[in-house]
């Protein structure tokens, strides 16, 4: 019977994410399982609109945004080491 591990990753720091997905893939290939990925997963985008005054002028706004970068990586035949 094969088990199958899957690892998810996220983070707000794109970079962060591909580096600790490399660094994963290195380690898992090391150990001798097969691995697939990482695949990257659709980026979450969250808007936030503020008032850029605290009691006047309601046309004058700023926008933010928070995105989230996501990443899958799938492990096969994993033995004891991995």
């Amino acid at each position: 019977m094969s088990q199958k591990i899957r690892i998810k990753l996220k983070s707000y720091d794109y970079n962060l994410v591909d580096k600790s997905a490399e660094k994963i893939v290195k380690t898992v290939k090391a150990t001798g399982a097969v691995v697939s990925g990482p695949i990257p997963l659709p980026t979450h985008k969250r808007i936030f609109t503020v008032n850029r005054s605290t009691f006047v002028n309601k046309k004058s706004r700023e926008q933010f945004e928070l995105s989230s970068f996501k990443r899958l990586i799938d492990i096969y035949s994993s033995t004891a080491k991995t």
